[in-house]
């Protein structure tokens, strides 16, 4: 993962949120940028042929090579009750349905977000459904992301995953909307990449030291 980061938490949110697992002080420019972030793979990447918001403000997205299998991966990624074992800035996490993921899925989750400027210290709550999942390649989910004093009105979440040679690429990207963040535009655009950053190093360290 490029460069050196003081992070501190925040919420992973997708939720998107997705949606964010910790702020940092220092986010790549050309990443970091709302108008510019993501804006090659928000036009082409997609899972069944849905992606993130194209006409949200607030978007991040980017890249790591994790040196593990592809099902040691996917596991880990869609075994959502476990993400606090390995997430720190996952708190709690549950499914609110049974079986395997996958499109239509519900989880609700939830992790701490820190003062702004302009918000209150939190906990967010997060309530994710599946909109798109193939097996093994690619997942989407969208939902609402609410604390005191703080409200993400829908953050869409896309990720896939590709084999490469000694590996797998993993992408991942998100969008927010909501008049609360999108008030502050580049405080939330931090905020949003700090937490896709810190969750790819999560996943990467995870899977490269765990056999499955």
């Amino acid at each position: 993962m490029p460069g050196t980061r003081t992070r501190t938490l925040t919420s992973a949110l997708p939720l998107a949120l997705a949606v964010v697992g910790t702020l940092a002080t220092a986010i790549p420019a050309a990443q970091a940028a709302p108008d510019r972030a993501g804006a090659h793979h928000s036009r082409t990447s997609q899972c069944r042929g849905q992606g993130v918001d194209a006409s949200a403000r607030i978007r991040y997205h980017s890249d790591v090579v994790i040196k593990a299998p592809l099902s040691t991966v996917w596991k880990l990624q869609t075994d959502v009750e476990r993400w606090p074992s390995w997430q720190q800035p996952v708190l709690t996490a549950e499914r609110l349905d049974t079986g395997r993921l996958g499109k239509g899925s519900r989880f609700r989750w939830t992790t701490p977000a820190p003062a702004t400027p302009t918000t209150p210290a939190t906990t967010l709550e997060i309530t994710s459904t599946v909109r798109q999942l193939q097996r093994g390649a690619c997942v989407l989910w969208s939902g609402p992301a609410v604390g005191q004093g703080l409200r993400i009105d829908e953050g869409v979440h896309l990720w896939t995953f590709t084999e490469v040679k000694g590996g797998v690429r993993v992408h991942t990207e998100e969008t927010w909307t909501g008049a609360q963040v999108e008030a502050d535009v580049p405080t939330a655009t931090a905020a949003l990449g700090a937490g896709l950053e810190a969750w790819l190093h999560d996943l990467k360290n995870t899977a490269e030291h765990r056999r499955m």
